[in-house]
């Protein structure tokens, strides 16, 4: 009876762990960039993000319950973001007009990974995608 006991927490714990390492191949395994945004405690906040490149202009993505990220990113006037090593300053613009396009593109470069985690954590309908203008 203990053996079927110990299966089953085991079970229960393998289930989740799998998932976890899952989801951290499919987000890590592609390009992800560094965006850096200030809290309401004045700190800086550094999130891991998906980037497409789409007619001279970056662009993340947000899904439609929003998040941390995106709620700091337009509290601020600017935001600082790092790709490939290289930190620069930009403004958001929001771009719902081209959610379809920016969708498209994170499909093509992130395949696998992007679907798995439009199953996992809701589909990418509605989402909103958030182009960058740099500053000088």
């Amino acid at each position: 009876m203990m053996k079927y006991l110990y299966w089953a927490i085991a079970l229960i714990l393998t289930i989740p762990l799998a998932f976890l390492g899952i989801q951290t191949l499919a987000s890590e395994r592609v390009e992800v960039v560094q965006l850096h945004t200030i809290n309401e405690e004045g700190e800086e906040v550094t999130t891991r993000l998906w980037m497409v490149d789409d007619e001279g202009f970056q662009y993340l993505r947000v899904g439609v319950a929003g998040s941390g990220w995106f709620a700091r990113s337009q509290a601020n006037e600017e935001i600082q973001l790092t790709r490939n090593g290289d930190t620069r300053s930009y403004r958001i613009v929001l771009r719902q007009d081209k959610s379809d396009r920016i969708n498209e593109l994170m499909q093509q470069k992130y395949t696998w990974g992007d679907t798995f985690i439009g199953y996992a954590f809701g589909g990418r309908e509605g989402s909103t995608p958030v182009e960058l203008h740099r500053l000088q």
